[in-house]
């Protein structure tokens, strides 16, 4: 395990619509944020592969920095 660096931000990632019917593309970076199910959360730390999975399916989910 590594140690947790303090100075490096958080988001918090919510999944606020649905799946369906969306490109495969989008439900393989849903899943791969950690997020199954609308209402599901997840906590990642922000940096640039998660902020293009989160551009990536900006209009399927909140996000709120910690």
């Amino acid at each position: 395990m590594s140690a947790k660096k303090t100075d490096s931000k958080r988001v918090r990632i919510k999944l606020i619509k649905s799946l369906i019917g969306r490109t495969p593309t989008q439900r393989k970076t849903v899943e791969a944020l950690g997020l199954r199910k609308v209402n599901s959360t997840t906590e990642k730390v922000l940096n640039d592969p998660i902020k293009g999975m989160i551009k990536t399916v900006e209009h399927m989910v909140e996000v709120t920095e910690l």
